[in-house]
């Protein structure tokens, strides 16, 4: 008896260390990405929380600004720069010759039609009487002058144009002409508008209101800005100043009090914090060789991850049995913790991205909601509370998206419905970013970025899943509703088959498949695999269908003959055939069961009746009048063994009334049971009976009456026969 004993532990023993030995492998892998050991944790606390706990700091390390901090110095630096304005003296020339050339022309018109028309082709728009004024002897001389004056003046030493001084932010420019380089006040700069405000010094006649006018449209005509922005010059010297900011704010030595237990948190202490989480990140989890942090980090993975394994091993066996279930788990939950680590490194440290959500949804379609459910709890913790997000709001927020994905991840039978899991993802992660954003008062810029994550997390996790499921339900060998729903197409090369060469006992699968999909429903299995199922559990009778009643439609019986060991053989010998199909179809092993499991190890008593008949008993071959099983295993393949009897013996059943379904129901069943053929199915006798009333049911609806429409009109009654029959 020992002996025995020992080789069972051992076997035990090691089935489960191959389980769990996963569970290790993802304990470091998270400690690789995530190195912060636990020697050495640092409490996630915000502005204006008590400090739980004294934090010194192990080593000196800088305190980096934040992006924004940096650009903010960097333009407050980049301000200092003088901008660079240069004196455009060419253009002074030009201006001066232009003018010069305008009034000599003027000089040899003598009426005020003439001098209208040239001021014209020079900018000038002068009414008549401005004509008129300006025509008059000597006037083009005294406006000759004024004009030429305060160019020579004031757009020799430069003048800008108008609004351009203005949005500077230096107080100062710096000005360079051919020959100098000097630093001038901005205020002492002329514009435009100062320019024109200057010009009643040289003005030629200061007490004429049409002289004034015409005097300021000579002025505004003939200038041009004399000082130009060297913006590319400018901008050089800026970037070169903003490039050259420390990145540096703060330097905390070693052994410094970073914050003291029950010390209100400054805004200085928790950047202090970040950064010392940053560089303990960096270095790979604090100290050199810290073996007893990394081992304590490592065991406290495993801890967590065990919340899982154990839930597994309790409430999932069937699960937990399939070391490929355990390891396509383990490879989901792998895909999880490296992509966090990835997105926080490249994307965005914050938590709604970590992609917990998409483990939900798969874990959900390739197993069941509850297996997904606690997964998304144990991913939650394990990496919401790694150092690099750092606390219970991580933890909330990853936890929330999870168990929003798996709750809306049920029962997949469209791709459409990894919309809807998108959209109540994204609504759970709106929820959880509100709740957040209004306990640590968020910005609304805040409060939409989190939101923003949220949904991309939700969308892409959809997506990834949509592309990525026949993988891994390759790699799981599970079948889901998607695969059922293909394999439910009548256009599938096994099934059109059985359509043509098999029509009877296509047509006996369809019934079968409407009696097993009602009852399984009824008692919580799968309905549709049930009824997946039926549409295969036949095709081995495509190898002989005429040696099969239902498809025999009148003429010779083949099994006449035949004696009925061979007939017992052929009957016998389409599970086996079936098997194979299965197996050159492609069917996946959940299909395939149906084949064998149907008939169980039930005797084929037909045949076994003709053979005691003829001859001996004593010389019967019983394993030929058996079939070769195995016994269903499952509620599915249970239930469409008693739909296999109760369809074929119904169809001997002279007018079905109620009463004689529901005895005839109850009498396979029993005879199911009282043979052993149930006794490996998980059904107890509770779901038997609401098996039976679904059968009820639904055979009643088959099998109703129809009134006879008179033969004289075209109808069918029960005494017609065909014409000359």
């Amino acid at each position: 008896m020992k002996k025995h004993v020992e080789p069972f532990l051992m076997r035990r023993l090691m089935q489960h260390a191959v389980c769990w030995l996963p569970l290790v492998g993802l304990a470091a892998l998270t400690y690789m990405l995530y190195p912060v050991a636990g020697g050495f944790d640092l409490p996630n606390v915000e502005p204006g929380d008590v400090a739980p706990v004294d934090v010194l700091a192990p080593f000196e390390f800088d305190v980096y600004k934040s992006p924004a901090e940096l650009a903010r110095d960097a333009e407050v630096f980049a301000a200092t720069v003088r901008p660079i304005y240069e004196l455009q003296v060419d253009a002074v020339d030009s201006i001066e010759n232009a003018a010069v050339g305008l009034f000599e022309t003027l000089d040899t018109v003598t009426t005020a039609a003439e001098v209208t028309r040239i001021v014209l082709g020079a900018g000038l728009r002068l009414t008549v009487e401005e004509g008129d004024y300006l025509a008059e002897q000597g006037r083009i001389r005294l406006f000759r002058d004024a004009v030429l004056a305060i160019l020579r003046r004031d757009l020799r030493s430069g003048v800008a144009a108008e609004g351009v001084l203005e949005e500077e932010p230096s107080s100062e420019i710096l000005l360079r002409s051919p020959d100098t380089e000097r630093v001038l006040r901005r205020d002492s700069v002329l514009s435009l508008s100062r320019y024109l405000e200057r010009r009643s010094q040289y003005h030629p006649d200061p007490n004429s209101s049409i002289g004034d006018e015409v005097y300021l449209k000579f002025v505004s005509a003939m200038f041009r800005p004399t000082l130009i922005r060297n913006t590319v010059a400018t901008e050089a010297i800026r970037d070169e100043l903003r490039a050259s900011v420390d990145s540096v704010k703060d330097f905390v030595m070693a052994n410094e009090r970073i914050i003291a237990a029950h010390e209100v948190v400054s805004a200085a202490a928790r950047d202090r914090l970040l950064a010392l989480r940053a560089e303990l990140l960096r270095r790979g989890g604090g100290s050199e060789a810290n073996i007893a942090g990394a081992a304590g980090q490592i065991f406290a993975n495993a801890l967590i991850l065990s919340i899982f394994w154990l839930f597994l091993m309790f409430y999932s066996r069937d699960t937990y049995r399939e070391i490929r279930h355990i390891l396509v788990l383990a490879l989901i939950f792998a895909i999880v913790v490296v992509s966090a680590a990835l997105n926080q490194r490249y994307l965005s440290s914050g938590p709604e991205l970590i992609p917990v959500p998409a483990a939900a949804m798969m874990i959900a379609i390739l197993f069941r909601g509850r297996v997904s459910l606690v997964a998304s709890v144990t991913l939650a913790v394990l990496l919401g509370s790694q150092a690099t997000y750092g606390g219970q709001d991580a933890v909330y927020i990853a936890l929330i998206g999870g168990v929003a994905a798996s709750l809306s991840v049920r029962s997949v039978q469209r791709r459409s419905q990894l919309l809807v899991a998108f959209a109540v993802t994204t609504l759970g992660f709106i929820l959880v970013s509100i709740t957040v954003g209004l306990r640590v008062d968020w910005s609304w810029a805040e409060l939409g970025s989190s939101i923003a994550r949220g949904g991309f997390n939700a969308f892409a996790s959809a997506a990834l899943v949509a592309i990525s499921l026949p993988v891994f339900e390759s790699l799981a060998r599970v079948t889901t509703d998607l695969t059922l729903l293909e394999l439910s197409d009548p256009n599938r090369p096994l099934l059109r088959r059985l359509a043509t060469e098999a029509p009877g006992t296509y047509a006996h699968s369809i019934a079968m498949a409407n009696l097993c999909e009602a009852a399984c429903n009824a008692v919580g299995a799968n309905g549709l695999l049930a009824r997946v199922g039926c549409y295969y559990h036949d095709v081995g009778k495509l190898a002989h269908p005429q040696y099969f009643a239902e498809n025999q439609i009148g003429g010779m019986n083949p099994h006449d003959r035949l004696s009925p060991s061979t007939s017992a053989q052929i009957i016998r010998e389409h599970v086996p055939i079936g098997i194979k199909l299965a197996d050159e179809h492609n069917l996946p092993r959940v299909i395939r069961d149906f084949i064998p499991e149907h008939h169980g190890t039930q005797q084929i008593t037909y045949f076994l009746d003709q053979a005691r008949r003829a001859g001996s008993p004593d010389d019967i071959k019983m394993e030929i009048f058996h079939y070769p099983g195995p016994l269903p295993k499952s509620s599915e393949t249970a239930v469409t063994m008693l739909a296999d009897g109760v369809e074929a013996a119904l169809r001997v059943i002279e007018e079905p009334t109620r009463d004689k379904l529901s005895d005839a129901i109850d009498h396979i069943t029993n005879q199911r049971l009282e043979a052993g053929q149930l006794r490996n199915a998980p059904l107890t006798m509770q779901q038997m009976d609401r098996v039976k009333q679904e059968f009820l049911r639904v055979l009643s609806g088959m099998y109703h009456n129809r009134i006879e429409y008179p033969e004289e009109s075209g109808g069918i009654t029960a005494n017609w026969s065909a014409a000359g029959v």
